[in-house]
């Protein structure tokens, strides 16, 4: 048995590919920041909350607030992922569609997601050897 007959094994390396496919993109980014009229690109989010929701068999546990002095959970406060987007005034230096600082920041956020997931994917197969009697 391999570890990607397992759905939330799977999910894992999905995630990890489409996270090692965006980080070689954005490399390409910074690497032409400086040639005249390249243009940015990335790669389109993929909505990975629907596959976890596949690979649970469509089950989904809604928080409960047992009492007034608890944090609110996520769906009950607005995140302010709908406030409007600030228009971006920041031209490259070398007039082309590549803002190095925001490049920076998307590989870094896209590095400690690709750490997130090799973190749980080795906690996954810790857990396994555990279960099977070989654990540490």
């Amino acid at each position: 048995m391999t570890t990607q007959n397992i759905g939330l094994m799977k999910a894992l390396a999905a995630k990890m590919d489409y996270l090692d496919h965006r980080q070689r993109i954005l490399a390409q980014n910074v690497a032409n920041a400086d040639t005249p009229g390249y243009l940015a690109h990335d790669l389109t989010a993929v909505d990975f909350s629907g596959i976890l929701k596949n690979v649970a068999g469509g089950a989904e546990v809604q928080p409960a607030t047992t009492n007034a002095r608890h944090l609110p959970a996520p769906g009950q406060v607005p995140d302010g992922k709908d406030r409007e987007k600030k228009p971006e005034y920041e031209i490259a230096p070398a007039e082309n569609a590549v803002i190095l600082e925001d490049q920076m920041l998307k590989v870094s956020r896209n590095a400690m997601d690709y750490q997130l997931m090799t973190s749980l994917y080795q906690k996954n197969v810790n857990m396994i050897r555990t279960a099977l009697g070989r654990g540490q």
